[in-house]
């Protein structure tokens, strides 16, 4: 038992000597090394407990855990493991980092280093220059609080707060972010930036200026090399005479492209024309805007505005030139007259706006129908000038007064014009006839009128018929309401679509407008791994396939939530 007692107390020495000699290798790795001392002095007085060296023909060198340090004078603190280097200071790190400054305090056990004066940080990438530098050697991490410049192969960064992550190579600018390009100028609040994908991610207020076009978001990416990127949080871009917002908007110089996702609209700076939608497209070369989800296109007459929309809807043309077209259940209402038909075209330099395929129109409660219709503006007032119904023209009325008849009127063409917006007058040729309710002052029935003809005036008042002129040989007569059958109150080609009629801006919408599922903006409630994001970019830089995959997981278009937009 005395021998297993003394064998146990050995193995216990040897295993405390064991680690005793592990504690001093450790403190002994941590200890800075005197590479080059050159002149050795002591001055207790002014240094207490300090060795200083000064150099000779060559500067003064110590060597720390893979980083080397020369300096013109050194006061090292051997027992504090800390190190004042002063004047031509140069730290190295292997062959990839390299700092020079006037003076540099080393803490060797934290492996902590703060520079000051003329501070230059440099590897084969980028040069940061800065009056004062923390350099943490264990995070691999520096950091400045009183100005910085940044200046690598494609952009000059400056701002008041930095820090700089050397093992994701990326850069963090806090304050007063400027970043000159000679192609753009880019200022944020908050910018991370990574030196090898040269992207930036703006946070806060940022605004980017090229030479034909400005961005301006809260949140958003841009690669600096191409002049491309998003927007996903109040979002503008000026760009081609126009304004794009939205929750989400992307733009690509090189492309000439613009697009944009949720809750846009798109302002033509020029012709003063608006476009609301939730998906969205300019395209410059074309001089060009898509639209579509809930697409409307809004325009200004006399402060009356005229609101278009079509499942998609297209803008087209120089400033002076523009044709609006809308396909596919295309509708539009403006004050007092509204309609709607399978497609829309509006042509400015003319001024002619087409209805195609089974149109409608309400003036009031005048319901027009025919093959086409034509609505011509006034170029020079923007205001209404004329109206056509091109082949089986038709305007029809409920009677105001018994709500139960109807005011009809046809013919084979019919010709409006219009006087300060309102439509005043209304001739219908060739094989008109007519069926209208005539009552005397005190509103009581005098007769039912029903006339054939070659021409029939109407005279409007107020959206009402004032007034009926009948040409060339007019055939008819007033019928006492018991004299005139129900099914000869009907003239032939009758449909009546008063249920289709449009009575405000919001009835251009239907329910599949109304109840659009927006797709879900990544980045913002659902924040997007950004270092993650930019080590998978670099890694697939070289295969297509990847990329593109990559490229798509923080495109900030995503998967369809259900969310009801009204």
């Amino acid at each position: 038992m005395k021998t297993i007692g003394l064998f146990a107390l050995l193995l216990l020495a040897f295993a405390n000597h064991g680690l005793a000699q592990n504690r001093a290798d450790q403190e002994e790795a941590k200890q800075i090394n005197i590479v080059h001392g050159a002149n050795f002095t002591k001055n207790e007085v002014d240094y207490p407990g300090a060795s200083i060296f000064s150099k000779d023909e060559r500067q003064v060198q110590f060597e720390h855990q893979g980083a080397d340090l020369w300096c013109d004078v050194a006061i090292y603190y051997q027992l504090e493991n800390r190190l004042e280097a002063i004047g031509n200071v140069i730290l190295k790190q292997g062959d990839s980092v390299q700092m020079t400054s006037k003076k540099i305090n080393y803490l060797g056990d934290d492996k902590l280093a703060k520079a000051w004066g003329n501070v230059i940080l440099k590897n084969a990438s980028m040069t940061l220059k800065t009056d004062t530098l923390r350099f943490d050697r264990e995070k691999q991490e520096a950091f400045y609080r009183d100005n910085g410049t940044v200046i690598d192969s494609a952009n000059t960064l400056t701002s008041k707060i930095g820090k700089y992550f050397m093992e994701l190579k990326k850069y963090q600018f806090l304050d007063s972010v400027h970043v000159q390009n000679p192609e753009y100028t880019l200022d944020s609040e908050q910018l991370d930036y990574y030196t090898t994908s040269k992207n930036a991610y703006m946070y806060g207020p940022s605004t980017i200026v090229g030479e034909a076009y400005k961005i301006y978001c809260e949140r958003g990416f841009y690669d600096t090399k191409i002049e491309s990127g998003y927007g996903i949080k109040n979002t503008r871009i000026d760009y081609n005479n126009r304004i794009i917002e939205g929750d989400s908007v992307y733009f690509n110089k090189a492309n000439e492209f613009a697009s944009a996702t949720n809750n846009i609209t798109v302002t033509d700076t020029i012709n003063k024309g608006i476009i609301r939608a939730h998906y969205a497209e300019v395209h410059k070369a074309k001089d060009s805007v898509f639209a579509t989800r809930r697409a409307v296109s809004i325009s200004v007459q006399q402060q009356d505005s005229l609101y278009v929309h079509g499942d998609t809807l297209m803008v087209t043309g120089k400033p002076e030139e523009r044709l609006l077209r809308a396909f596919r259940n295309a509708k539009f209402y403006k004050t007092d007259l509204s309609g709607k038909c399978d497609s829309i075209h509006s042509e400015q330099k003319t001024g002619i706006t087409q209805l195609i395929k089974n149109p409608v129109i309400w003036n009031g409660a005048n319901q027009m129908t025919g093959d086409s219709i034509h609505l011509k503006s006034n170029l020079k007032t923007e205001k209404l000038d004329s109206l056509k119904v091109l082949r089986n023209a038709f305007i029809i009325s409920l009677d105001s007064v018994s709500m139960t008849g109807y005011n009809q009127a046809k013919g084979i063409n019919l010709f409006g014009k219009f006087i300060e917006n309102e439509l005043k007058l209304i001739d219908l040729v060739q094989n008109t006839e007519v069926v209208y309710y005539m009552y005397n002052d005190d509103d009581e029935l005098i007769g039912i009128d029903k006339t054939v003809c070659s021409k029939i005036r109407i005279t409007m008042e107020e959206n009402d018929i004032e007034n009926l002129t009948f040409f060339t040989d007019p055939d008819g007569d007033i019928f006492p309401e018991k004299d005139l059958p129900e099914n000869s109150r009907i003239l032939k080609g009758f449909v009546w679509r008063g249920d289709e009629r449009i009575l405000t801006k919001e009835d251009i919408f239907d329910e599949d407008d109304n109840n659009l599922e927006l797709v879900v903006i990544q980045g913002i409630d659902n924040p997007i791994d950004i270092d993650a994001e930019e080590q998978q970019r670099g890694q697939n830089e070289s295969d297509p396939v990847n990329k593109i995959k990559t490229d798509n997981a923080i495109d900030p278009k995503a998967k369809a939530t259900k969310k009801k937009v009204n």
